[in-house]
């Protein structure tokens, strides 16, 4: 759907002496709708489009709507919606710039899927950055892979680095899972939600069979779950 499709109207009738036709731009009402959902932002980086996509269609209405005040309604509809935008668009930035500031445990260091999974073009093997990670502390992020906990909840899975792998399953590339063990009485209960992990990483020379899965080469003895 284009900006341009998105501005024009549904149509209202005015009686003033003569049908006057006017219309409703529909960019801002889904600027507002937009606004709302942007609301969840708050949950995860990548819903941050969402009251950018908001902003965006809040100014397009208001554009609209200078253009052509006499067929076109909605002002305050789409004041309001860009305005709410920006406003969840700040705070939303803001707060994921402070949690991923302050979200590594001390004596941890932060370590990424993308640097312990092998390029497309390349054996799916450890890579040298996950073998320099090697009896690390390290704090990772991750989703349980659906397949590797068989009650709700349990303290060893895998965990996987997208939700795509997590929500359907399948046999992930070695290098995109990570055998979790979590130690004393801490459990990961089994949901979409991503779990941020802190714990001893370590490199299997082998690969390690996994019921369910191939198996895997890299495991965690993780000291907290978030």
């Amino acid at each position: 759907m284009s900006l341009s499709s998105v501005a024009s109207n549904s149509e209202v009738i005015l009686d003033s002496g003569q049908d006057v036709y006017q219309t409703i731009s529909r960019a801002a009402v889904v600027s507002l709708t937009l606004a709302v959902l942007g609301l969840s932002s708050f949950m995860a980086v990548p819903l941050i489009v969402l009251p950018i996509a908001g902003l965006v269609f809040g100014l397009v209405g208001l554009s609209a709507i200078r253009r052509y005040p006499q067929e076109l309604l909605g002002r305050p509809i789409a004041i309001l919606g860009a305005c709410l935008s920006g406003v969840t668009l700040l705070a939303g930035s803001l707060y994921h710039s402070y949690v991923y500031a302050t979200e590594v445990p001390e004596g941890y260091t932060r370590v990424s899927f993308f640097s312990l999974a092998a390029d497309k073009n390349q054996p799916d093997q450890p890579t040298a950055a996950a073998v320099s990670c090697h009896g690390q502390q390290i704090f990772i992020k991750g989703y349980v892979h659906p397949s590797s906990m068989a009650s709700a909840m349990e303290q060893k899975f895998i965990i996987v680095p997208d939700l795509g792998t997590c929500c359907f399953g399948g046999q992930p590339p070695l290098t995109h899972m990570i055998e979790v063990h979590l130690t004393g009485d801490q459990y990961a209960y089994r949901n979409l939600r991503k779990k941020s992990l802190a714990g001893k990483f370590s490199v299997n020379p082998q690969l390690k069979p996994v019921n369910g899965l191939t198996g895997v080469y890299y495991e965690l003895q993780a000291d907290l779950i978030k």
